[in-house]
């Protein structure tokens, strides 16, 4: 498994747009094949700031997700929402047996 982290700081004007527009991503990244989960979690102790939190099956998954047009289309447009570069993780994840 694939585990992402991105982190949006947002313009605290521009929040609400920010929700609506993030909101088709949200939806078609869910319906995708290999998706596992896809998140949008609003940070409780920094104000105007949330992290998505993906799950991919594989490499395959993601490349494919970061192809897609509700992908592209919508980095296409986060910068005019961002007040800091979006930060980015990724790890390699297994996962264990109880």
């Amino acid at each position: 498994m694939i585990i992402i982290h991105a982190v949006f700081h947002i313009h605290a004007e521009r929040q609400q747009a920010f929700l609506e527009e993030i909101q088709p991503l949200i939806a078609a990244s869910r319906a995708e094949g290999g998706n596992v989960s896809y998140d949008l979690l609003q940070d409780t102790e920094q104000d105007h700031v949330f992290r998505m939190v993906e799950i991919w099956q594989d490499e395959q998954a993601v490349a494919s997700h970061n192809s897609s047009d509700h992908f592209t289309g919508f980095v296409a447009k986060a910068s005019r929402f961002l007040t800091a570069p979006l930060e980015v993780k990724a790890y390699q994840a297994e996962a264990l047996k109880a």
